[in-house]
């Protein structure tokens, strides 16, 4: 068992960041809600208590009773976890005359202190914030402060317990990874949480756990259930099945170049084609939710019925990663999302759950991918949605719609490998717009479709940016896409960000 830092999560939407930057240090952490401390968990080596979007004063805001925890591991409250701390030790937190949000200038008073040791003395911090501490409890000692915060850091007397007001996790704190290296160096945690101890240990445990059962997998063509493949083949070889369903909606060409790119890694892979079925459902649904609806069933329908011709199969493996795990416990009691990334499946077959990457964050599993010697190309593609071409298809679906999505799509991905900026965008394809327009090509007069191309830069995709590609590199492939798809007269870039606007159109 890995040593551990728990996160208690209060709510911050950077509380999955501090995981992140911990496991960038190598040390490994697992995010707990805020009211759920594994008590007994012996592998426990310290404790960092998240942000939240509450107010320590506010009535709903999330509590916890922290007695049990201060004093008896090392201790790092951020932001609200700070004051939070400071209002249960009996001192003072009230609504601030001067807000912090955004940068700010830390100055450090104790440089000497085990926090802040090898900190220089003044840095950029992130704040984000509209309380500030305005009595500071007994045996509480400030280590570094703003203009606009005397209690910008504290440590406690006789503990190794700190707060600061400030989010190490964030970029734009200059220091904040030296920060929390401080702190795991306080906890003396081991660093040992790398891309090959984690497949060392996950190849043992899933031996162990699978024996000589049966598992099927319902592949995507994504990285995370190509890593999770990879991953279970090491582990048990042979008595792994891959299924990997053509539901007609998939980039062009890519059901044959995934089952190659399969077959060159050494998968056993069942390739099914359900293009007919599919569009078949689809005929003259318009509506963005039902067709999402009517494709998820029908993978499960398809699945069920290919994964029936196998026989003694007792597992279902998937590609779930740590922020579906996180989503799907809400520390408000509701579910944010349901993750199962084949819902209902496991109920209807009678099966049970293996999830070998569900403490993995996505920029980890990239890397698992490559340690297991898996090609770049597959580990750094583009994430791809479920549904596939059905929600970059507005309106309608039918199989001509769907070849000139397609083939815009391929026009646009292509060029973007070709130009280098490919590995730039976190995500980009072709929307086929319910619109046409009129147009002229040769002497005559068109009216024709509008293809939209829609490219975005994220690092988790909660938040996107449309991406700023050359207007020469989309003249290029504007006129490409016109002069080689038939059916379309008209190409337009979306530059709308996420908020307001979400990555795909439906």
């Amino acid at each position: 068992m890995h040593e551990k830092i728990i996160i208690l999560d209060f709510g911050s939407q950077t509380t999955q960041l501090i995981g992140r930057r911990v496991r960038e240090l190598n040390a490994y952490c697992e995010i707990a809600p805020y009211n759920k401390f594994p008590f007994g968990d012996e592998s426990v080596k310290g404790v960092i208590l998240s942000g939240s979007p509450f107010s320590v004063n506010d009535a709903e805001a999330f509590k916890a009773d922290l007695s049990e925890i201060r004093g008896r591991y090392p201790v790092l409250g951020i932001c609200y976890g700070a004051q939070l701390m400071a209002q249960s030790a009996g001192g003072a937190v009230e609504k601030s005359d001067t807000r912090e949000y955004g940068r700010a200038r830390l100055h450090v008073v104790d440089g000497d202190d085990p926090l802040l040791g090898f900190i220089r003395r003044e840095s950029q911090v992130w704040m984000s914030h509209g309380d500030t501490s305005t009595r500071i409890p007994d045996g509480f000692r400030v280590i570094a402060s703003t203009v606009d915060v005397a209690l910008a850091a504290y440590r406690i007397e006789d503990e190794k317990t700190w707060g600061v007001q400030f989010h190490p996790e964030v970029f734009h704190t200059e220091q904040g990874t030296g920060i929390l290296d401080n702190f795991l160096a306080v906890c003396g945690v081991k660093k040992n949480w790398t891309p090959a101890s984690f497949i060392e240990t996950t190849v043992r445990e899933l031996k162990e756990q699978l024996g000589d059962d049966k598992v099927i997998l319902a592949l995507s063509g994504g990285v995370d259930s190509s890593v999770t493949a990879v991953l279970l083949n090491k582990a048990i070889g042979k008595n792994l099945t891959c299924i990997f369903v053509d539901h007609g909606l998939l980039r062009k060409n890519e059901f044959e170049t995934v089952l190659e790119n399969y077959e060159h890694l050494g998968l056993n892979v069942i390739g099914v084609d359900a293009k007919a079925y599919f569009y078949k459902e689809l005929a003259g649904v318009v509506d963005p939710e039902r067709k999402r609806k009517i494709i998820g069933k029908g993978f499960i329908d398809v699945f069920d019925r290919e994964a029936h011709k196998l026989s003694n199969v007792k597992w279902l493996a998937q590609g779930t990663i740590y922020p579906d795990v996180i989503e799907s416990f809400s520390i408000t009691g509701v579910t944010i999302k349901s993750h199962h990334n084949v819902g209902g499946l496991p109920e209807k077959m009678h099966l049970k759950l293996c999830e070998p990457l569900k403490l993995l964050f996505k920029d980890e599993v990239r890397k698992i991918g490559l340690e297991l010697g898996m090609q770049p190309h597959l580990i750094h593609r583009h994430p791809f949605p479920g549904p596939g071409l059905g929600i970059r298809i507005l309106g309608d679906i039918t199989p001509e719609k769907v070849r000139i999505a397609q083939e815009a799509d391929d026009i646009f991905i292509t060029n973007l490998r070709a130009a280098g900026l490919y590995d730039k965008v976190w995500q980009a394809g072709a929307i086929l717009l319910p619109v046409q327009s009129v147009g002229v090509m040769g002497d005559e007069r068109t009216y024709e479709n509008t293809i939209a191309l829609r490219g975005v830069t994220s690092t988790d995709a909660m938040t996107a940016d449309w991406a700023h590609l050359p207007y020469e590199f989309l003249a290029k492939v504007s006129n490409e896409i016109i002069n080689k798809v038939k059916g379309v007269n008209r190409v337009v870039y979306d530059i709308s960000s996420k908020p307001p606007a979400t990555i795909e159109w439906e």
